[in-house]
């Protein structure tokens, strides 16, 4: 697998607090086969969430000398989940916030009780701008669930999905479960991802490949879902 929702660049926001905690999840990542993680603290404007991408590359270097001192031979690369704003691209270009690996791709996270009557707008602005719209984990949006077909507007326009796996094992709860399965089943997931945020959680892969293969009916699309998508973004690629 290659992971491209993760918290486990320390002490950012709600994930990792310390270096010891992120070295034992890569561990834990490294044990069950992933080879690549895309680090995306939050960021959330005007809030303790707000770490500038020059805070970001330093504590990734501590992180990757560590892993080289402890032997973890996985690929991190950086970018941020973006609770939505519409100054996103000013803090672009301010160097506050980072597209996903440098790349035309953003994460982006709505917010999850309440629907964003502008999203939409925002999103647009943001593609007529270059950029590439992931919406992170549909599922999880309480209003998404109410009436899935919300996420329409969005998939028209160009956005793209990521689902958090564990989704389909109930984490979230069986209405977060309904909906990915459902947005599987029609093919409207390009992203499954971990969201992993503390060395309590586990990387629960072992059987992941089949259950996918029982929803999607496609070997073709489960390595899309699992690495070949996540290639295209650090390759800024069109997917």
């Amino acid at each position: 697998m290659k992971d491209l929702h993760s918290h486990i660049l320390m002490g950012l926001d709600d994930g990792s607090q310390s270096i010891e905690e992120s070295i034992n999840i890569l561990k834990k990542a490294k044990k069950a086969g992933v080879t690549d993680i895309m680090l995306t603290p939050h960021y959330i404007k005007n809030s303790k969430y707000d770490y500038n991408n020059l805070e970001k590359e330093e504590l990734l270097d501590i992180l990757k000398r560590e892993m080289e001192e402890e032997g973890i031979n996985i690929n991190l690369y950086l970018g941020n989940e973006i609770y939505i704003d519409e100054d996103i691209l000013d803090l672009i270009k301010e160097d506050e916030i980072m597209p996903l690996n440098n790349s035309r791709y953003l994460l982006v996270e709505l917010p999850m009780m309440s629907e964003l009557n502008d999203a939409s707008e925002i999103f647009f602005e943001l593609i007529r701008n270059g950029y590439i719209v992931i919406l992170a984990h549909p599922e999880r949006y309480t209003y998404i669930q109410d009436d899935i077909s919300k996420l329409d507007e969005f998939i028209e326009m160009g956005v793209l999905l990521q689902g958090n796996y564990m989704s389909l094992y109930g984490k979230y709860g069986s209405n977060a479960e309904y909906v990915l399965k459902h947005l599987l089943k029609e093919n409207k997931i390009q992203f499954l991802a971990s969201d992993i945020h503390h060395e309590r959680s586990e990387y629960h892969l072992e059987k992941l490949e089949k259950h996918l293969l029982k929803i999607v009916k496609d070997k073709e699309i489960v390595k899309d879902l699992l690495e070949r998508n996540f290639d295209k973004v650090i390759g800024d690629k069109e997917i």
